[in-house]
């Protein structure tokens, strides 16, 4: 009964890990583009003020 309920937690946590580690690289992702993007305003707007 415990080597059951340990192998299901281990396996709980595993999956919770990779999920995370998984929304860690697409909230990277969205930084990257995010910032990208500010950039293009930017430079926008000081084409826009010359």
């Amino acid at each position: 009964m415990q080597k059951k309920l340990f192998s299901l937690m281990a396996s709980l946590g595993l999956l919770l890990a990779f999920g995370l580690q998984a929304g860690c690289s697409t909230i990277e992702g969205a930084g990257k583009d995010l910032s990208k993007a500010g950039e293009a305003i930017r430079e926008a707007a000081q084409d826009a003020q010359n």
